[in-house]
């Protein structure tokens, strides 16, 4: 196939329709936009929301709740899930969780909790630790560095 070969799928591409151009278009005079009115003028219509003096439904609907959008979110992870993906003596960070899968996105840092159990010796480098996993790894005889 060559580049000149190429062509859109047929009943793919349409006339532009150009609307307001004689009576013979079909769609000539008003254009489609009815006799005088709001929504025949240029600047036609109202602002989106504006249900014609009702009270819109996003004032009608109440604010609940607050969203901190300062808070510090952290990836999780447990120890357990530790001890089934890395090997004895591995060094684990945020881009080596990555790798294997723990996690999607770092966010503001990773932060290992306690669930599970631990026997490897780890080096795990993370933003933060539970005072539990903390111990377990410890106990296992790693590592917890924070970064």
């Amino acid at each position: 196939m060559k580049l000149h070969e190429l062509s859109p799928a047929p009943g793919s591409k349409k006339e532009a329709y150009r609307k307001g151009r004689g009576a013979g278009s079909g769609n000539g005079k008003t254009a489609g936009k009815g006799h005088k009115g709001q929504n025949a003028r240029s600047g036609g219509g109202v602002r989106p929301g504006f249900e014609g003096g009702q009270m819109p439904l996003q004032r009608r609907l109440p604010k609940r709740g607050f969203k901190n959008i300062f808070a510090t979110q952290y990836a999780y992870v447990n120890v357990g899930d530790l001890e089934a993906r890395f090997e004895d003596g591995a060094e684990i960070d945020a881009k080596a969780l990555i790798a294997c899968g723990l996690i999607k996105k770092e966010l503001d840092g990773v932060k290992v909790l306690a669930n599970g159990e631990l026997s490897k010796k780890l080096t795990v480098k993370a933003a933060k630790f539970s005072a539990a996993a903390k111990e377990k790894i410890e106990k296992a005889g790693g590592k917890a560095e924070v970064m």
